[in-house]
This record gives structure tokens, sequence and C-alpha cells, in this order.
């Protein structure tokens, strides 16, 4: 049964990603809180486009949904592993990092027994309602068809937006990549036409990201050598590694996050423009898989028909006859132009934040803004509203929306959990998950203390003089 607006929720969970889906699992055990989660799709999948035979996830599989904030919750991945009877197979493997579609089976085996979770239900709008103080959410009911099937209207205290990304499409190449028919295609969407891209003459990857090195991967595998017809470019100055050291990952940790939350917003923005290769590099193993099959297909002499080329961007895109496509591309450390001709594209362009006006706009007197009109976002997660709700009780909490804020770990699934149970220990009050205060052996800033004013000098006392002496 729906809480009347006299019996509300204290939270509603908007997207069932893997990051609301961790905050699902961390919520299940707290009785005390009513929370449900709505998601239009028909059931959990992540990116299903993407999970290419063999490719793992980047983060080690203690990054699961709950265990670095709760290792006893029963939503582990390893209680998971337990329950398909394979713990002792993966104890052998002694694999750190998960292929991904097990992370994908692992979160589908989650959101198939947690009862708070609702797919099939589309957020259409939400408003505060100043009369109740409360949060309105309306949605609509749909079927296995994707169709309308009923309305509805449920009242809350909190909701949490874990709404995702979308994918991006640079400017240039939007009217092919929207064009019925014209083999220009997202990475999300690769595996659903990998089929047909494979009986493409020439194709070219665009984008030198994981998922551009993966996809030129499995493409390669399986072409004939001398036959390969393939292309790779990306505008990064190279096919450049993720920075993967030790220390370097403590910027995927809570103290870093908290550092970079405290920064002024002009060094936040500065310090996104410059941290591309903590999360946008390549894998060294995919790297080195990738010269490995091209090596081996220099073994009987005769070099593979590939091309390999970073600091390209695509300035324009068109057809040509209407078979092929026509990119032209500029160097940029050349500052010279090309053209190249091909029968097949991926954009492995990466995601964009989805816009939280679409579904906020009900709300937009109420939000603050800083000076690029994106959303304020506090140290726990909260959008910076109107005093006239939050004085009320009514909290907005986001989820992967707050890179501007929160720095490079904001679409980290390590930083999962542990985001979480701040939202969780916040919006309870009284901290079911005690968190740890320090995370990295890094400091990333000076410590703040209080200037230390030196006391007055004072004259030295002199021996006075006796006299005739």
């Amino acid at each position: 049964m729906n809480p009347t607006p006299e019996t509300p929720r204290d939270l509603v969970g908007i997207g069932i990603g893997p990051f609301n889906l961790s905050l699902a699992a961390l919520a299940h055990p707290l009785t005390e809180l009513d929370a449900v989660f709505y998601d239009q799709r028909p059931t959990f999948d992540w990116h299903p486009g993407l999970l290419i035979e063999g490719t793992t996830v980047q983060v080690p599989f203690l990054a699961d949904l709950v265990t670095l904030a709760d290792p006893t919750s029963p939503w582990t991945f390893l209680n998971y592993l337990r329950t398909r009877d394979r713990l002792f197979p993966f104890y052998f493997a002694e694999r750190f990092h998960t292929h991904r579609a097990e992370y994908d089976a692992y979160c589908r085996w989650v959101s198939q027994n947690l009862p708070a979770l609702h797919f099939g239900h589309q957020v259409d709008a939400v408003r505060f309602n100043p009369e109740r103080d409360l949060f309105e959410v309306d949605f609509t009911q749909l079927d296995t068809d994707g169709e309308a099937e009923a309305l509805g209207r449920t009242h809350t205290r909190n909701i949490v937006l874990g709404i995702g990304t979308e994918p991006y499409v640079p400017d240039p190449l939007k009217p092919l990549a929207d064009a019925p028919g014209v083999p220009v295609h997202h990475a999300a969407h690769y595996l659903h036409h990998r089929a047909e891209l494979l009986n493409a003459g020439h194709i070219t990857v665009v984008g030198s990201g994981q998922s551009g090195a993966e996809i030129f991967l499995d493409l390669l595998r399986a072409r004939p050598t001398g036959q390969e017809r393939l292309t790779w470019i990306g505008r990064t100055h190279a096919f450049a590694p993720m920075e993967y050291s030790k220390l370097g990952l403590e910027h995927f940790t809570p103290d870093y996050t908290r550092y970079f939350h405290a920064l002024t917003e002009p060094v936040r923005d500065r310090l996104n423009t410059t941290q591309w290769q903590l999360h946008k590099g390549i894998d060294t193993d995919t790297l080195t898989a990738i010269h490995d099959e091209l090596y081996r297909r220099t073994l009987h002499g005769g070099w593979p028909d590939t091309r390999l080329t970073p600091g390209v961007h695509v300035r324009t895109a068109g057809r040509i006859a209407n078979t092929r496509i026509e990119l032209h591309l500029e160097h940029t450390e050349q500052n010279t132009r090309d053209r190249l001709t091909t029968d097949a594209v991926i954009l492995a362009t990466g995601y964009r934040e989805r816009p939280l006006d679409r579904l906020l706009a009900g709300l937009d007197p109420y939000l603050r803004r800083d000076s690029r009109d994106r959303p304020r976002v506090d140290a726990q997660f909260r959008l910076d509203l109107d005093p006239a709700v939050t004085g009320a009780g009514c909290h907005i909490y986001v989820q992967n929306a707050e890179r501007h804020t929160h720095g490079v770990g904001t679409p980290d699934l390590g930083l999962a959990a542990w985001r979480g149970a701040t939202i969780l220990n916040t919006l309870t009050g009284n901290n079911p998950y005690p968190l740890p205060t320090r995370t990295a052996f890094t400091h990333f800033g000076l410590e703040t203390r209080q200037p230390q004013i030196p006391s007055a000098r004072r004259p030295k006392a002199l021996t006075p003089l006796l006299d005739g002496i």
C-alpha cells in the first residue's frame, strides 16, 4: 500500500543503476526507513552493449555495492558467489578484478531480491508542496511493452537522484548517428550491432579511452590477418595508460573527495580538465593485448592493415553516395587536415551526466546554482535548496551528478558504498554505517592552523650600577 500524504515515505530513489542499487542494498536492513526506488526500465541492466567477452571491471571486487561500507551485508559479491556455489572457483581463479558480465549478473541478483525496487515505473515530475512540506513524485506504471498502464503519486521527505549518464555523441557526428540505417553507432550499443559491423569493409573507432581500446581489440581479433581494415583515432595526445599507481588511486578515496569539495569553484573546474588520465586512460593490460595482437600479425612478414592515430578530432562528417562515410579530420599538434573514407564508425566518445533540469523543472525556483548555472551540492551530496524546503526537513540527494563539486571519484564504483552510507547516515541522523575518518596516506592539502602570534618582546632588565663605580 502506498503511503498517504499523512504518512509520507522517508526516501524515494529515482533511477536504479549501480549507485542507487547500492543505496537500496544498504537501506534494506534499516527497517525504520520507508524507502522505494523507481526505474522506467523493465529490469536492471548495466552497459549491455559493452559486455564484451573477457572484459573486466576496472575496480577490484571489494568495490561491490556494499562491502566498503558493510562487509557483513548479505548483498556482498562474495555472498553472491556463495549462493551460486562459486566461492572455490573464484578463490582458485585468483582474480582481483571480475569480468564485466559477472558484475552485471551480481547486480541483477541484488536487484531481483530487494523488495523496495520497482522497475517499469517512469517518474514524470517532482514538485515541492509547500502546504504539506513534502515532495510529490508523479510516475507512470508501464506494462511489459513499455506502454502506460497506470498513473501514480507518492509523497516523500527525501529524494535521491540516480538517473545516471547518457551516451555522448560529438556534434559533427550527430546527424549521421541519428539517421536511420547509417552504420554510425555509439559504443554503448556496440554488441547490438557487432555482427553488422564485422561485415563492413573498413571500420573506424573514434575515441581513445577504455571502451575504444576494448572495441578495437575485439574487432582486430575477429578480422583475418592482412585484411583487418581498421582505423582507431582519438583526441588525446596518445593512447595513454590509465593512472593506476597505488598513490594515484588515492584520488578515489573519501579523503580526496572531501578535499576537492572544499576547494573553490574555479580550482575544481580547472582540476576536472587536467585529471583525465585518472579515469579516461586505458588499462595497461588492454594496451598490451592490442600490441601483442598486432605484433602476432607481423610474424610472417608485413604489417597489419590498421592505422592508430592519436591527437586527431573529427571536424565534420557526411555520406558519400549514400554508401560510405567521410570523416574530415584535424591533427591538433601538426595543425594538418585530412579526409578518411570508411564503411562504419563506432563512437567510443564517452558519456555525460543526464541534466537534472529535465526532471526537476518544477523545483527550479528552489534550486541554488553556481556561477556556471550548475546545481550546488553540499558535502553530504544534497542539492542546495531554498530554506523553505530544507527548513521543512526535505532534501534531494544526488549520485553521479556532482563531479563539478566532488571530483574525479564521482562516477567511480569504488566510492558507491561510501557515498550511499554517507547519504543514509545524514538522512537518518543516527549513523547506521560508521565510516572511517581517514582513508589515504596522502595529505592532499596543507593543514590549516591558527596563526601563531609571538609574544611581544620585553626589554632586558639592566643591572643598576653602584655609585662610585
